[in-house]
């Protein structure tokens, strides 16, 4: 077994590598970026090299720059993760050369499988399903939107060197063909070093599931069972789960063989996954092998009991698989949310800056409940512009579908982060959504279910009172406090009401707080609320039992209350006295400014194109500037009809959220 184990990654999967290394005995070496010298990966590796500046196309893709820190560290073995060098072919000759072993498949195989167009042409030989297409390089817009009427609308664009949801774009006419051609085009150039497109058949009401294999360099190849990765916004994955709720043990065994006789086309060996988009017959077509770990790994392992990086490292090793196909079962099931930094009241736009406060859930194992958080970041670190704007993969288990996704409700309230937008909200809001619920999803989950995008979440009457009864609990301990300060003034001492007028969101709610040494019994008109809680005033987290359920509150005081979030709500809950309450009625609202007539930047980022001038009027819809952010381009476009009156930007600026672009008669 090896000595030394170089990652040639970064941030939460590098994390999660030196964590099976460091269970392996294998001493392990990070790389870092200027940007990433204070980063979690270097302070866990037994060792660290800088390799050069922020930009990723200046460090951590860089070959030589990789290869140096090999030399310099006497890796015996290096483990690329995922994205950056983990499916560059060239990488896996560079070591190869040097006489390193490479925690993945061999150069042939990611040659095979990385090229999305001779990856399809090798499974239609291999006897597996693909969706139609055409697999030749487009030279330009003019032969995409040919190519996409022959093919028949909706078609799928997508950079044949593409991964994570970069170079991909749904076309349902011909000038969406001829822009998302050159947005695709653009985006592969930039990410990829690599601007060839091909053009497929966009499946109507598909689901994207995943096969797991898992082969050795001896001939033995097994499948992990399915991921289900059909919610997705912008075709990148935001909640996998293990098992899909879809599928039959008939469909399985199906695509698990089929996707097992692809790897052997390609003389596979190391952990793999095959991508498949599935219609509602059940009929399943083959989308791309990826020769590499998955973001979503971490399903498959708490659902088999298997340690994939483990398992890599071992296959690497010249060591053979010591598990079967028969020994690998479904032990019940995993859920996966990806935390990202990106503001989803904005559309999901990026979202950069420090963990002013960074608490997740505790980890836990038990026969009933399991609890995995894998992250690269910590509290007072800092989310780069530079790279993937993911903070960390929340993962629950539980003996059923029912119980984890009821776990995942109780560990997204619990982690807490601030200082910078993140998606937990909406990660809670698909959790309680009737939809994935039953099980009924599809990748247009988040376009169907939130087409204007989204705008939060409002909670049922019974949802608000226990948001209200937290607020009057809490605000009672509170009080209580504050009347045994001493040095208080004879006959002034402060006594403590009962009755509370609570205002969630505005709305008002007027109850009674009954309490002993046993809890507190908060009584509305219609229902009586009881709770136990160990809360004390300055807790950013209140973990209340009710009713034998337990249930938890991020909690920030504000003036007369609280700021509370619950179940991805996020409100504003007020305690008056009844007096207090008839003069809160008259007090004026406060009206926000009028932006109207302006486009603001919606997240940070660089101008690269403005698409209009002073003067031109604009329709709604048009395209009016282009933004990119973490190698992503953005087209901001009008929402109504105007004329421009002034532009504050220029192509090449660096702007700040809410900065304003272009101002409108």
């Amino acid at each position: 077994m090896f000595k030394k184990l170089l990652i040639a990654n970064r941030g939460e999967i590098a994390c999660r590598v030196i964590r099976s290394a460091r269970a392996m005995g294998i001493k392990t070496v990070a790389i870092y970026s200027d940007a990433d010298k204070n980063a979690l990966h270097v302070q866990m590796a037994d060792e660290a090299i800088h390799i050069g500046p922020s930009p990723v196309n200046q460090s951590y893709i860089v070959i030589d720059k990789v290869m140096d820190a090999i030399r310099k560290s006497g890796a015996e073995a290096v483990h690329p993760g995922y994205g950056f060098l983990s499916e560059n072919r060239k990488f896996a000759e560079a070591l190869e050369a040097e006489g390193v072993a490479f925690v993945g498949p061999p150069a042939s195989a990611i040659e095979a499988m990385g090229d999305k167009i001779t990856s399809k042409k090798l499974a239609m030989k291999a006897g597996v399903n693909t969706v139609p297409g055409y697999m030749g390089l487009i030279e330009d817009a003019d032969e995409a939107v040919r190519i996409s009427r022959d093919i028949g609308y909706p078609v799928m664009i997508k950079a044949s060197a593409g991964g994570g949801g970069k170079g991909m774009r749904i076309a349902w006419d011909d000038a969406q063909a001829r822009e998302g051609f050159q947005s695709s085009k653009n985006e592969a150039a930039s990410s990829f070093g690599d601007d060839r497109i091909f053009i497929e058949k966009f499946v109507t009401q598909p689901r994207h599931i995943e096969i797991q294999v898992l082969a050795d360099k001896h001939g033995n190849c097994i499948y992990l069972n399915e991921r289900e990765c059909s919610i997705q916004r912008r075709n990148q994955k935001v909640i996998e789960e293990a098992p899909s709720p879809f599928l039959d043990a008939e469909t399985r065994a199906a695509m698990g063989n089929q996707a097992c006789a692809l790897a052997r086309a390609v003389n596979y060996a190391s952990a793999g996954t095959v991508e498949f988009i599935v219609d509602g017959q059940k009929n399943f077509y083959f989308l791309e092998m990826n020769t590499r770990l998955q973001v979503e790994h971490p399903v498959t392992e708490l659902t088999t009991g298997i340690d994939l990086v483990e398992q890599m490292v071992r296959v690497a090793a010249g060591e053979e698989l010591g598990i079967e196909q028969e020994d690998v079962g479904i032990k019940g099931w995993a859920i996966e949310s990806r935390l990202y930094a990106e503001d989803p009241y904005r559309g999901f736009l990026p979202s950069i800056g420090r963990l002013t406060r960074y608490r997740p859930p505790a980890e836990a194992a038990t026969q009933d409940k399991g609890v995995r958080n894998d992250t690269g970041v910590y509290e007072g670190g800092e989310i780069s512009m530079f790279y993937d704007p993911m903070i960390a993969k929340l993962c629950t288990w539980g003996p059923t579908r029912a119980k984890a996704i009821d776990h995942m409700r109780d560990a997204l309230d619990a982690f807490e982060v601030e200082g910078i937008g993140h998606n937990i909200p909406f990660l809670s809001a698909v959790m309680d959504h009737q939809r994935f619920i039953d099980g009924n999803i599809t990748t247009a989950f988040i376009d169907e279910e939130y087409p204007d995008g989204f705008a939060g979440v409002e909670l049922d009457e019974a949802g608000k009172k226990r948001v209200a009864a937290c607020a009057a609990g809490m605000f009672r301990v509170a009080e209580i406090r504050r009347t045994r300060i001493s040095g208080t003034m004879d006959n002034h001492k402060r006594k403590v009401g009962t009755e509370w007028i609570i205002q969630v969101d505005g709305e008002e709610f007027p109850l009674t707080v009954e309490a002993n040494r046993h809890g507190t019994t908060v009584v509305f008109d219609d229902r009586r609320i009881g709770m136990k809680s160990r809360w004390t005033p300055g807790d950013t987290l209140a973990e209340v039992d009710i009713a034998g359920r337990k249930h938890f509150f991020k909690v920030d005081r504000i003036a007369t209350g609280y700021r509370i979030r619950y179940r991805g709500a996020d409100y504003r809950v007020q305690v008056f006295t009844p007096r207090q309450g008839e003069l809160a009625r008259l007090m004026p609202k406060k009206v926000p400014p009028d932006t109207s007539r302006m486009l603001l930047c919606p997240m940070p980022g660089l101008v690269v194109k403005l698409d209009i001038n002073v003067g031109d009027e604009v329709q709604e819809g048009q395209p009016l500037c282009t933004i990119e952010a973490m190698k992503m381009e953005n087209i901001l476009r009008a929402e109504r009809q105007g004329v421009v009156s002034k532009v504050n930007a220029r192509p090449g600026d660096s702007l700040a959220v809410d900065d304003v672009i272009m101002e409108f008669e």
